[in-house]
């Protein structure tokens, strides 16, 4: 399967971000010129990358508070990558409203099914299912009553 370029900018935010989290010393531009030496990053969208690392990198306080919430463990017990694949999404649900709340999870997931241990997928789509009903209570209503049967 091909990979698209949100895809690849998302593996990469993630990579930059775990890599942050290892070295939180490491400034977002050092990150980034590191990531680039990639040679796949000219495949991924430049953009969406940039908003995601230094995004998540601005806002990790914020981030962590809301996703600690609905944590069933301590957040220091939470895996690195899937700490950064949920601060990734946090971040894309709390200020990307242009991209539909099932495609943030679905990446999310998909990447986790990737970087993630066994069944961190089902941890990522379980805290970023409530975070969506929090932050988009409109979107995830109006979606549920579009799959409803008539």
């Amino acid at each position: 399967m091909m990979k698209t370029a949100r895809r690849r900018a998302r593996e990469f935010a993630i990579q930059g971000i775990y890599e942050w989290q290892l070295s939180p010393d490491r400034s977002a531009s050092l990150i980034e010129t590191h990531l680039r030496e990639n040679e796949y990053f000219a495949k991924a969208d430049e953009a969406l990358f940039r908003n995601i690392l230094y995004g998540v990198l601005k806002h990790a306080d914020s981030l962590s508070e809301q996703l600690g919430r609905y944590y069933e463990r301590a957040a220091a017990e939470v895996s690195p990558i899937e700490r950064a694949i949920l601060m990734m999404g946090a971040l894309e649900l709390t200020q990307h409203q242009d991209t539909p709340y099932p495609v943030i999870i679905n990446e999310a997931i998909e990447i986790a099914k990737t970087f993630g241990g066994t069944d961190g997928h089902k941890f990522v789509n379980g805290i970023l299912d409530k975070l969506a009903a929090e932050v988009r209570a409109d979107e995830v209503a109006a979606q549920k009553s579009r799959r409803r049967p008539e």
